[in-house]
């Protein structure tokens, strides 16, 4: 079995026009923000979560790759399996899939139910072919989050559907269940979930300021969310460490009720509480600065006191992407969400 080094880079779309047949044999996935990039999907699957970028994001794609010590590509080719495109090495797996709402023939919520239960029903398919059975990380982008559809917030319609999908599979709801983010797309968009998987089960981390997602009270929908706060590919070398979408919630409530500035430094103080779980649960040394982050912004022009304070607490030369997308409770002006490397444990202490 080939030793992979899993590696999360942010590229432009000129830069990867330029990229060697070498770097693309070991490309797994890339991911655009507000469309598809123009890449043959025969070559690698293409996806895009339809969140456009902000600032200096502007351009860039998600481009997970795995790289060894040997000659030769250590992925597979491209393939699909019903709607899902993916590609994997013998520890990891990369996959998508989109579905149009409008397409599932059902209307309201139950459309929406739908293509979440077929989605996930596809993505479980691949992993049991594959035998890639553990997935890793998921991200979810369904159009208009927070909107009202027959008597119910559709990312409470999501939720049920995905937890009926994890049921049926016969996998947990509980515990070990993958690290993820679902955000909110523009009107029109379909749903599209990326995913990473892999042979090995991995190491799941909570936090001890926040109740677990799937702990929450029904208050926060009949079903809860079926997440992780992190996890870690504790065999893996390169990108390990997945923290999910992360916010400004303590316990289960959400704090600073229209404050993006104390939101931002409530959000980085949960994801350091993270860190130190996975540090003291894994052994390993991660910090905030050697962290690449994506933040999801809800209203443009907030986006400069996000980055103000953000820079208080991160170095200048922090790798970070900025995403305009509706967080899934309303009162939550921003989400964070991070990677980590096991041999880029430097920076603070």
């Amino acid at each position: 079995m080939h030793s992979a080094s899993l590696q999360l880079d942010y590229v432009s779309s000129d830069e990867l026009a330029m990229r060697s047949e070498s770097w693309w044999s070991n490309v797994l996935g890339v991911v655009g923000f507000e469309k598809p990039p123009r890449l043959d999907p025969a070559r690698v699957p293409v996806t895009a979560s339809m969140t456009p970028s902000l600032g200096s994001s502007d351009n860039l794609c998600e481009v997970w790759r795995v790289a060894g010590g040997h000659e030769g590509p250590l992925a597979t080719a491209s393939l699909q399996q019903g709607r899902v495109h993916y590609r994997y090495c013998d520890e990891l797996l990369f996959g998508s899939i989109t579905i149009d709402e409008v397409g599932v023939q059902s209307h309201g919520s139950a459309a929406l139910h739908r293509a979440t239960m077929t989605a996930y029903q596809e993505i479980f398919a691949v992993l049991r072919a594959t035998q890639h059975r553990h997935l890793i990380r998921v991200w979810n982008y369904l159009p208009e989050i927070n909107r009202e559809a027959d008597g119910n917030e559709r990312y409470r319609h999501f939720n049920s559907a995905r937890q009926a999908a994890f049921r049926d599979s016969g996998r947990s709801t509980v515990g070990t269940v993958p690290a993820a983010s679902a955000l909110g797309s523009p009107p029109g968009s379909p749903l599209s979930i990326y995913f990473l998987a892999s042979r090995q089960p991995p190491k799941m981390i909570e936090n001890p300021r926040q109740t677990s997602a799937y702990h929450y009270p029904p208050k926060f929908g009949v079903h809860s969310p079926i997440f992780s706060r992190a996890c870690v590919l504790s065999e893996s070398i390169g990108t390990n460490l997945f923290v999910s979408g992360t916010a400004s919630i303590v316990g289960h409530e959400t704090i600073h009720h229209g404050d993006v500035t104390a939101q931002t430094r409530e959000t980085l103080a949960n994801i350091d509480a993270l860190l130190d779980e996975a540090n003291r649960i894994v052994g390993t040394r991660y910090s905030l600065d050697a962290l690449k982050f994506k933040v999801y912004v809800r209203q443009p022009t907030d986006l400069g006191a996000i980055e103000s304070a953000l820079a208080v607490s991160l170095n200048a030369s922090t790798s970070i992407v900025y995403v305009q997308a509706d967080v899934c409770r309303e009162d939550l002006l921003v989400e964070i969400e991070a990677t980590g490397e096991s041999s880029g444990a430097i920076g603070r202490a």
